[in-house]
């Protein structure tokens, strides 16, 4: 009984343990798909800045030939 008994115990532990790395995949997927998601955000942000800085040099470079 006590070799059962002490596998019972560890299968318990195993279960709650695979338990607990299911919450923690799932939440670790969660936040992946956020910074993924925030990441296009900044790249977007990024070619929209490098885009109006080029509009501007392009600007002064007229102002200067004229």
């Amino acid at each position: 009984m006590i070799d059962t008994d002490k596998f019972e115990e560890k299968l318990d532990r195993l279960i709650e343990l695979c338990q607990q790395l299911k919450s923690e995949n799932q939440a670790l997927r969660e936040r992946e798909a956020d910074l993924v998601g925030e990441r296009g955000q900044l790249l977007e942000k990024n070619e929209m800045a490098r885009q109006k800085i080029e509009t501007m040099i392009n600007r002064l470079r007229n102002v200067a030939a004229d």
